[in-house]
């Protein structure tokens, strides 16, 4: 699968359990929209992926990526209930960093 650099460096950060590189991948501006919240910046989008991590210990394996959609299918697994679970990632690109994540 031929995903954009960002989108792997993200997956590499949240399976290595990174929540500094993972926020690397974001502009200054960047949103996200999960579990109906929203955080915006960097700092934000760290802690709330940080919080993330020690609560669910997500892993992602990517499915299926559209460059025309700019989404990602992906298998997330993790100490949640109903654990494997598929969610689709809809991003904004602003130049090589990911302005918009949506995840739903």
């Amino acid at each position: 699968m031929n995903l954009p650099k960002v989108v792997t460096d993200l997956v590499v950060a949240q399976n290595n359990f990174d929540s500094s590189a993972y926020a690397d991948c974001f502009s200054d501006t960047a949103v996200v929209f999960d579990e109906g919240k929203t955080y915006h910046g960097k700092k934000e989008i760290e802690t709330w992926i940080e919080k993330a991590n020690q609560e669910y210990r997500a892993s992602m394996k990517p499915l299926e990526y559209s460059e025309t959609e700019h989404t990602l299918k992906a298998e997330i697994s993790g100490s949640f209930a109903g654990s494997p679970v598929v969610l689709t990632y809809q991003y904004e690109f602003k130049g090589e960093l990911i302005q918009s994540l949506k995840i739903v």
